[in-house]
């Protein structure tokens, strides 16, 4: 399944590059939402909120009433994940939260300690496993959080293996390759597949039908972006 992404940011749909470099903004939000409501789910991201320099509450709902979307970027609360949920989205993208201080010390050997199993625990009670998307976000192969600007010492593996039980899919994005289509890392796709029985969905550089198929293949669905907003990509 390909699912295309919608990025926040100032008020705008905005493409970045790593997450850093403004490459492209567009305000047509009725253009978009239109062109993507063939799609049976669509990514809706706040990046002002993920890096905590404001929110985009008012599109997040506008677009969530219009199309089906799972939304992520500065959830870090109950509270906030059941009000994105009520203003209709159809699950929640929850990322930093689920992890502890890049200054926490490893304790344990799958790094299980760097991830807040209370707080997840929580939020399944509060919102049920179905609308929770873990994301687990690396760049140079440990896990980034905080609008991806700062790392905590774990793997996407050691990630996943703790997070598990708590989600009903998981969110991969390879920061790496975000926003520069130069293909996702297909192997890294197939040895996350093999380590969850979850839903896998995969971000970071998709650019072109083959490797989405290639992907759904295998049993990962993925999101992209630069490559639809460019038209490098067509469905």
């Amino acid at each position: 399944m390909l699912i295309p992404s919608i990025d926040l940011m100032g008020g705008r749909i905005v493409q970045l590059v790593h997450g850093e470099e403004l490459k492209l903004a567009f305000d047509d939000f009725g253009y978009w939402i239109d062109r993507f409501k063939a799609y049976p789910l669509v990514q809706l991201i706040d990046l002002d909120a993920a890096m905590r320099q404001g929110q985009n509450t008012a599109l997040i709902a506008r677009i969530a009433s219009e199309l089906p979307c799972q939304v992520g970027g500065g959830i870090a609360t109950i509270h906030k994940a059941r009000s994105v949920l009520e203003a209709g989205a159809k699950r929640v993208i929850v990322g930093s939260a689920l992890f502890r201080s890049a200054t926490l010390a490893r304790s344990t050997a799958d790094g299980s300690e760097l991830v807040d199993v209370a707080f997840a625990e929580a939020l399944v009670t509060a919102i049920g496993l179905a609308q929770i998307v873990a994301g687990v976000d690396t760049k140079q192969g440990r896990v980034a959080v905080k609008g991806w600007t700062e790392s905590v010492d774990l793997t996407a593996a050691d990630a996943m293996r703790a997070l598990e039980p708590y989600c009903g899919a998981f969110l991969y994005t390879h920061i790496d390759t975000e926003g520069t289509m130069q293909g996702f890392p297909y192997e890294i796709a197939v040895g996350l597949r093999d380590m969850t029985k979850r839903q896998l969905i995969a971000a970071g550089g998709i650019r072109e039908l083959s490797e989405v198929n290639a992907l759904d293949a295998i049993g990962v669905d993925a999101v992209a972006g630069m490559a639809i907003y460019t038209g490098v990509l067509r469905t």
